[in-house]
């Protein structure tokens, strides 16, 4: 049985509301250009055809060889009539000359699909009249084509919709796939050291109504202290997650020395209760300033150190080495250590959230992974280099 969800159908609601609008609305421009266009040929053939008649009622002097698609009727002052051979039954309008014949105006006037102008032409009444056929043809044409361009277009439109929608909700799907992510990783990396903050808090309650003295309780008291220690680097992780992507431009200068000695320092305790030497090899000589976010490279550094760290034995070494490279032109940072070292297979997904080693033993967790993403997001890399028992390499290169 499939899970209902709703992320999905909240994407796909609003991918078809903005598909259907923006079709509708490329619908509805396309209509309003094509009756524009319709009436403004309309009205040019209208306007050309009433010229051309008018034009032969002012001009012709007899009824033969009027333009195509027109008749010529003409009376004489003596009353005789004479017509252009073919014409349309109805015609002509002898009303309407005897009319002009008697002192009236000239006419014009529209009768069942013909244009008739009747006027006079020195001594004699002309009646030009012209049909209206080609007009209405070359209309039902233009219909016709412009249906067809109208159903191009619409189908154009709801393609261009589509991707339009798509485009524009992609945003929310990433929000929504960040806010699901975040929940994910919360519950994952939370529910562990809750638990075991729960369990000290309950045996240092046991302990409380036991009578325990404090130097008894000390030590449940330090790892108290240590587990609301690793559940707020746990939380800072979290929220550091939720704002990684597009946030290198809005940096300053970092100095990554200054960055690296600053983090060494708040370990330096850690290093010499573990027997383990921490040290920072820089050179003066060639700065190491990139364009950055401090905070966001201070918890990389903080989580490569804190790994080197935790998998380096009594007696081993951590150290942190800093360089210039000049093609492409970055500041190198290599964390280094001899430690426990992992499999060469696991290279390839260190980073990814929750991986787990190559015999299923080891566990990175999010610390890598959001060190990743901060590098990436400052148009940086960082590989992982490590051999069994024989130590890790972490390589970060960031543009300078």
């Amino acid at each position: 049985m499939n899970r209902p969800d709703p992320d999905g159908d909240l994407l796909r609601h609003a991918r078809r509301t903005l598909a259907v609008r923006y079709t509708v609305v490329i619908a509805l421009i396309l209509l309003a250009v094509g009756a524009v266009a319709l009436y403004v040929v309309s009205r040019e053939e209208t306007s050309a055809l009433t010229s051309s008649v008018r034009q032969t009622a002012a001009t012709e002097e007899d009824v033969v060889d009027p333009p195509r698609g027109s008749w010529i009727f003409r009376l004489d002052e003596a009353g005789a009539l004479t017509a252009t051979e073919d014409a349309p039954a109805g015609f002509p309008d002898r009303a309407a000359m005897d009319r002009v014949r008697a002192g009236g105006p000239a006419e014009q006037t529209s009768n069942g699909g013909y244009l008739v102008v009747t006027r006079r032409h020195g001594t004699a009444t002309v009646q030009v009249v012209g049909s209206l056929a080609a007009q209405r043809s070359e209309t039902r044409r233009l219909l016709a084509a412009l249906g067809t361009a109208e159903l191009l277009g619409l189908a154009g439109a709801v393609a261009a919709g589509w991707l339009f929608a798509r485009n524009a909700t992609a945003p929310l799907g990433e929000a929504l796939a960040r806010q699901r992510r975040f929940v994910a990783d919360a519950s994952h990396e939370l529910r562990t050291p809750i638990a075991q903050l729960h369990t000290r808090t309950q045996l240092l309650q046991q302990d409380l109504r036991a009578g325990a003295s404090a130097a008894d309780m000390a030590p449940d008291i330090g790892r108290l202290v240590a587990g609301t220690r690793q559940l707020g680097e746990i939380v800072e992780d979290l929220l550091l997650s939720t704002h990684l992507a597009g946030r290198a431009e809005t940096g300053a200068e970092v100095d990554l020395g200054v960055l690296a000695d600053a983090v060494l320092a708040g370990f330096r305790d850690r290093a010499r209760a573990g027997q383990v030497e921490l040290e920072l090899r820089t050179d003066p000589e060639q700065p190491s300033i990139i364009h950055g976010r401090e905070a966001a490279l201070r918890r990389v550094l903080t989580a490569l150190v804190d790994n080197a760290l935790s998998h380096t034995p009594p007696g081993g070494h951590v150290r942190v080495e800093l360089g210039r490279l000049d093609a492409p032109p970055c500041v190198q940072v290599i964390v280094r250590d001899d430690g426990t070292g992992f499999d060469p297979a696991d290279a390839r997904h260190i980073f990814d959230r929750f991986a787990r080693g190559h015999d299923d033993h080891r566990r990175f967790g999010l610390g890598l992974a959001l060190a990743r993403e901060v590098v990436t997001g400052h148009g940086g890399t960082i590989e992982a280099d490590g051999v069994p028992g024989g130590g890790a390499t972490f390589t970060m290169r960031l543009l300078v």
